[in-house]
C-alpha cells in the first residue's frame, strides 16, 4: 500500500491535472493486477510511462496554457475532449518528438511535437482527429508533426471514417527548412486522395498562414472562430512589404472575410465551444464514407403532415419576394435545417435537412436577395455543395424560384458563363436521387440549370403558381412584338395573353417536363414519398479517369 501511495505522489509531481490516473494505478496495485511493494523493473517502467505522459499532456507548459485560456481559447486537448464522446478518445504517437538539431532545437524536444492525433466517436460513430497545439512551438509543422497527421489520415481512408482537423498553427517550422515543406506536401497528397472518399472537416481555431491554409482549402467544410482564427497565404506584414497595403489580420483573413467575401469558410462561430458543438451536429448529417449511406435518425414528425400555410406562401404580385427558408423549415423533420455558407451568396441557400430521419441536401433560390437570380458566387456555392452531396450519396432537393442569371458587365467580365456552367455540370453528373420543386419562376437557362428534368431529375414537381418560360412576359412581348411598342394598349393585351399562355406550369407538364402539379399544402408528403421511392436508385456515368469540370 505504501508503494502505491508513493507512486501516486510521484506521478502527480509531473502534472497539474488531478490524480485520477495515478489513483487508477493505486487500485490496480491493491487488487493485485500490478506488483505490490516488491519494487522491481515494472514499477520503474510504470513510473516513467506516467511521467512521460504527464509531460506530453502539459504541452508547452502551464504558462502557455494559461496564455491560451486568457485569449478565450481552449487547449488542443480540451478541444478534443469537447468534440468527442466522453472517454472515447484513443491517442496515437504521444511520445513522438522532432529530429531537428539545428538552431538549438536538440534542447527543445517536447513529446507529441505540437499535434495530438488519434480517433474517437461522435454520438457513437467513429472519426479520426488531429489537434494542433499552439503552446508547442506555435503549433508549427515539422517533419514528425506531419507524419503523425498522415498516419491518422491513412487510417481514416483504410477504415472509412471522417477526418477532423483542428488547425492552430503558425505554419511551417522554419528551423526544419525543406523537411517541413515536404511534410506539408505529404498532408496535401492525402487530402487529395481522401477527397470524395471520407468527409474531411477543417476547424480553424487560430492562425493559419502559408502552407497551413492549403490543406483546409482541399477539405469539404471549413469552420472558423470569430476574432481568433485567421487564414491567409501571406500575413499583413508581408503584404505591407510587397504591396505597401496596410491591412489588419482580421481584414485580410478573418472569419468575416472568409464567410462573406472569399467563400473559403463555410461558417463562423463565436467561440471554440460553439464551433465544436456545431461540428458534432454536422457530423450527424454525414455518412462515414462514400460507400455508406448517411445515418438515419429517429424522427417524430409525420411525413404526411399537411401545412395549409404553404397555400398562401407565394405573394399575389409576382415581383414580391418571400423567404424560401420558411418553406425549407416547414418541409424538414422537426424544422431542423443545417445551413452551409449562409453568409455568402445569400441569393441561393444550401444545407442539410432530414426527411423521415434521412439526410437530404437542399439547394434553393432565395427571392429575398437579388430576386433569387443566379450569379457567379451563387453558382460556385451551389455547384460545390451539389458535388459534395453526389460524392457521398446524399439525395438532393432543389427548390426553384429563379428569374434567370444576373445581367451586367461585372458578371460577364467575371466569367459568369463558366461559373454558371459549374452548377449545370454538377447537377448533370450527379447520380443521387434528385427531386425538384418549382414554386414560382423558372425562366431561361436558369430553368435548365436548376436540376431540370433534362438534367436527369427524378421527380420534378411544380406548384400551381409556377411560371416556366424563356423569360418574363414583359421582356418576351417587347421582343416578339417590337413593332407594336408604341401602342401601350396593344402591348398590355399581348402581355396578358403571354401570361395566360406561359405563366403557369401546364405547358411544361403537357410535354412531360413536370411530373406533377402538386398542391402546396401537401408538399412535405409528396417530397418525402418521392425520396422514399428513390432509395434503391442506381445510376452510373460513363467510365472516365475524371471529368473536366470548367474550373
Amino acid at each position: 500500500m505504501q508503494f502505491a501511495e508513493n507512486l501516486c505522489k510521484q506521478i502527480c509531481k509531473y502534472t497539474d491535472y488531478d490524480c485520477s490516473r495515478a489513483q487508477h494505478f493505486v487500485k490496480l496495485s491493491q487488487t493485485g493486477h500490478l506488483p505490490a511493494e516488491t519494487g522491481g523493473k515494472m514499477n520503474a517502467i510504470l513510473h516513467e510511462v506516467e511521467a512521460r505522459r504527464a509531460e506530453a499532456r502539459l504541452g508547452g507548459g502551464q504558462a502557455r496554457i494559461d496564455a491560451q485560456h486568457a485569449k478565450g481559447k481552449l487547449t488542443a486537448r480540451e478541444r478534443i475532449e469537447v468534440l468527442l464522446d466522453e472517454g472515447s478518445f484513443e491517442e496515437f504517437d504521444m511520445f513522438v518528438a522532432h529530429r531537428c538539431t539545428d538552431f538549438g532545437m536538440a534542447q527543445n524536444r517536447i513529446p507529441g511535437d505540437g499535434v495530438i492525433t488519434g480517433w474517437g466517436t461522435v454520438n457513437g460513430r467513429q472519426v479520426y482527429v488531429f489537434s494542433q497545439d499552439f503552446t508547442v512551438l506555435g503549433g508549427s509543422l515539422s517533419e514528425t508533426h506531419a507524419q503523425k497527421i498522415c498516419k491518422i489520415m491513412d487510417m481514416a481512408m483504410q477504415n472509412g471514417a471522417p477526418v477532423i482537423g483542428m488547425n492552430d498553427s503558425g505554419g511551417a517550422r522554419i528551423q526544419e527548412g525543406v523537411a517541413s515543406l515536404a511534410g506539408y506536401a505529404e498532408v496535401f497528397q492525402r487530402n487529395i486522395m481522401a477527397s470524395g472518399v471520407v468527409p474531411q472537416i477543417s476547424l480553424i481555431m487560430g492562425p493559419c498562414a502559408g502552407g497551413a491554409v492549403y490543406s483546409p482549402a482541399m477539405t469539404d467544410f471549413i469552420f472558423m472562430v470569430r476574432d481568433s482564427s485567421y487564414m491567409f497565404v501571406t500575413g499583413p506584414d508581408v503584404v505591407k512589404t510587397v504591396t505597401n497595403e496596410v491591412v489588419t489580420a482580421e481584414e485580410l483573413g478573418g472569419a468575416k472575410t472568409h464567410t462573406t467575401k472569399s467563400s473559403v469558410a463555410d461558417a463562423a462561430f463565436e467561440n471554440d465551444l460553439e464551433l465544436l458543438m456545431e461540428t458534432r451536429r454536422l457530423i450527424d448529417f454525414l455518412p462515414l464514407n462514400n460507400r455508406q449511406k448517411p445515418p438515419v435518425r429517429p424522427f417524430f414528425d409525420d411525413p404526411g403532415r399537411v401545412d395549409a400555410s404553404l397555400n398562401t406562401m407565394i405573394p399575389d404580385n409576382a415581383n414580391t419576394p418571400y423567404d424560401m427558408k420558411e418553406l425549407i423549415l416547414k418541409l424538414a423533420d422537426e424544422g431542423d435545417f443545417y445551413e452551409i455558407q449562409g453568409a455568402f451568396a445569400k441569393n441561393i441557400i444550401t444545407g442539410f435537412v432530414r426527411l423521415e430521419g434521412q439526410t437530404v441536401g437542399v439547394v434553393a433560390n432565395q427571392p429575398m436577395v437579388l430576386a433569387g437570380c443566379l450569379d457567379i458566387d451563387s453558382s460556385r456555392k451551389a455547384a460545390r455543395f451539389v458535388r459534395f452531396c453526389d460524392a457521398f450519396e446524399i439525395p438532393i432537393l432543389t427548390l426553384v424560384d429563379v428569374p434567370g442569371f444576373l445581367p451586367g458587365t461585372s458578371q460577364e467580365y467575371g466569367g459568369v458563363i463558366k461559373h454558371g456552367a459549374k452548377l449545370l455540370f454538377a447537377y448533370g453528373e450527379a447520380t443521387v436521387p434528385k427531386v425538384t420543386l418549382i414554386t414560382r419562376k423558372a425562366y431561361g437557362g436558369a430553368y435548365d440549370v436548376m436540376a431540370s428534368k433534362h438534367l436527369r431529375g427524378d421527380f420534378n414537381y411544380a406548384w400551381p403558381t409556377a411560371e416556366i418560360a424563356v423569360m418574363g412576359a414583359k421582356g418576351a412581348v417587347e421582343i416578339l412584338y417590337r413593332s407594336e411598342l408604341g401602342d401601350a394598349e396593344k402591348i398590355a393585351a399581348r402581355t396578358k395573353d403571354y401570361e395566360a399562355r406561359f405563366a403557369n406550369p401546364f405547358v411544361a407538364a403537357e410535354k412531360g417536363f413536370i411530373d406533377e402539379v402538386i398542391m402546396p399544402h401537401s408538399t412535405r408528403r409528396r417530397v418525402a414519398r418521392a425520396f422514399a421511392s428513390l432509395r434503391g436508385k442506381q445510376q452510373k456515368n460513363p467510365w472516365k479517369k475524371h471529368d473536366n469540370i470548367p474550373l
